[in-house]
């Protein structure tokens, strides 16, 4: 298996929202910040839009990774990308056509993701896996945070990183939901490098040790 990095990315989703910039701060050990933009139609939760997201991108270093739980990302996602998105990611379940908009988030200077929600199967997408950058295997239902791990979802990890080093491919395998010290070792070990821990991280004493902790547990994983 090919040894892509190792990369943390804590979910704001259990921050203080009314903080959002210092509450990003408190993460600044983590390679990523995720951002997780939901509608109240795509999933039934409201946070934030792309106003928040391009305000927070202009008082922050850290490379954003956004997840559109969003009706009509195909309308959408591109802004995200041109407010300067490290990663734009959006669902399977909602592009009408995923491979152009991949493109189009590509040629705007963002890394493209596609994320499938527990039961989306992957074998759909392997044939168009060199479109993407990344692949978010939801670890829980998209909506809420402090949701349990689903660990039904290890073997599609296990598929779809079969497929990548089958590639050859530098793509990316993010795991999002009930990601914790009692569960990263599962989904590194089944093939994700790339791990959002929200409540983990942010109910934690202290952020930087946690954030530490969780990378030191996936990178274990990868070379047992």
């Amino acid at each position: 298996m090919l040894h892509p990095p190792i990369l943390i990315s804590p979910s704001v989703l259990d921050s203080d929202l009314a903080r959002l910039a210092q509450e990003v701060d408190r993460i600044a050990s983590a390679d990523l910040v995720h951002l997780d933009v939901m509608d109240n139609h795509f999933v039934p939760n409201l946070t934030f839009g792309l106003p928040v997201v391009a305000s927070l991108l202009e008082h922050t270093s850290m490379r954003a990774d956004v997840h559109l739980m969003i009706e009509d990302p195909d309308t959408w996602a591109p802004g995200y990308a041109e407010a300067g998105a490290a990663t734009v990611t959006f669902h399977a379940e909602a592009s009408r056509a995923p491979v152009k908009l991949a493109r189009e988030l590509r040629a705007k200077g963002a890394r493209a993701a596609l994320a499938l929600r527990p039961a989306t199967g992957v074998e759909a997408y392997l044939d168009l896996l060199p479109e993407f950058d990344m692949v978010l295997v939801m670890t829980v239902e998209p909506g809420f945070g402090g949701q349990s791990f689903i660990d039904g979802v290890l073997p599609k990890i296990r598929r779809t990183r079969a497929a990548i080093d089958e590639l050859g491919a530098d793509i990316w395998i993010q795991v999002d939901g009930g990601v914790s010290r009692d569960t990263i070792a599962r989904a590194a070990t089944a093939g994700a490098n790339v791990f959002v821990a929200g409540s983990a991280v942010y109910r934690a004493d202290d952020p930087a040790t946690e954030i530490a902790v969780l990378r030191e547990l996936a990178t274990q994983a990868w070379t047992d």
